[in-house]
């Protein structure tokens, strides 16, 4: 490949993947703002400034469109965007990921999609399916992944992996996910809530049975 078709390409290919991220986060816009039924593609391809046929080439339909929405979303919690120097370390990992996870759910973004599913479990459960496949399903097996790869390690004792990995997000959403799901006047701080994560994750640490090293032990 020539050098001057290659730069072609490599222009087009960003182009292209720069309206998607256009569609992506108009589509995450619009379905926040007017849930799954009342969105259109038109909606969304004009928030985007894109046609609507570029939407329909990017994504075949509104339900892939939902699905790619919420991946994007999720998209922090794979293993591998986290910094290679915590990987091994359970005690730092679990902390990023504790900060990181709920942050998504705290978001403007993360409480909308979550009301979406709630309130068309019933009328629309393909959405609420859709939902949970793109992303509680995804972000239970990354942690489950990392507990087996713990677990080899002998750095934890884990006889269920998934057990431990629900027992952790469920955890983590806390008090804060309350406050903010019954809009109550008083919302923990970020201090409050980074101080809970971490006496959360110390705790299911010492529960499956890592050793702290001297400077890593709390009280």
């Amino acid at each position: 490949m020539s050098q001057l078709v290659e730069k072609t390409t490599t222009k087009m290919r960003s182009k292209s993947e720069e309206k998607r991220q256009k569609i992506l986060l108009a589509a995450t816009e619009i379905f926040c703002d007017k849930g799954f039924l009342a969105s259109s593609m038109n909606h969304i391809a004009k928030l985007a400034g894109v046609s609507k046929q570029t939407v329909y080439s990017h994504f075949g339909n509104k339900d892939e469109l939902f699905v790619a929405a919420i991946r994007a979303r999720c998209s922090d919690f794979k293993m591998s965007s986290l910094p290679a120097s915590i990987i091994d370390d359970p005690q730092l990992t679990l902390q990023f990921f504790a900060n990181a996870f709920i942050s998504l759910l705290l978001s403007k973004e993360g409480l909308a999609m979550h009301r979406i599913c709630i309130s068309e479990s019933r009328t629309n459960p393909l959405i609420s399916q859709l939902y949970f496949a793109a992303g509680p399903e995804l972000v239970i097996a990354e942690i489950s992944d990392l507990f087996v790869s713990y677990q080899q390690k002998k750095l934890l004792k884990i006889d269920n992996v998934h057990i431990a990995a629900m027992q952790f997000l469920s955890m983590i959403k806390g008090e804060a996910l309350i406050r903010r799901e019954y809009n109550t006047e008083k919302q923990l701080t970020t201090e409050q809530i980074n101080a809970y994560n971490e006496n959360s994750v110390n705790f299911f640490l010492r529960g499956y049975g890592y050793k702290f090293k001297p400077s890593g032990l709390k009280s």
